[in-house]
């Protein structure tokens, strides 16, 4: 695993490309995206997963553009967004 280091912080590409779509939903806050970007800058594979999910991010908006998510997956990512945050939180208390 590649790591490299950001003003004295080591970004880990594993932390980057876990949090690729709130970076590109500009979701992040401002130290994490600063540090992403910095991760970005200076990492080949990490920036080619980013490419990636840019591409498929835009295909995904693309193809579905005429159609509406029902209303149940729309519960669906609701409920893992809170997981997810609520997880992460414990983690970093």
């Amino acid at each position: 695993m590649n790591h490299h280091t950001d003003q004295g912080r080591q970004a880990d590409c594993a932390d980057v490309v876990l949090r690729l779509f709130e970076f590109l939903d500009n979701e992040t806050g401002p130290l994490d995206q600063t540090r992403i970007q910095a991760h970005l800058d200076e990492c080949g594979s990490c920036l080619a997963e980013y490419e990636r999910d840019l591409l498929v991010k835009a295909l995904v908006r693309r193809a579905c553009a005429c159609q509406e998510a029902p209303p149940t997956l729309r519960t669906q990512i609701m409920t893992r967004i809170t997981t997810i945050d609520v997880v992460r939180g414990r983690d970093e208390a």
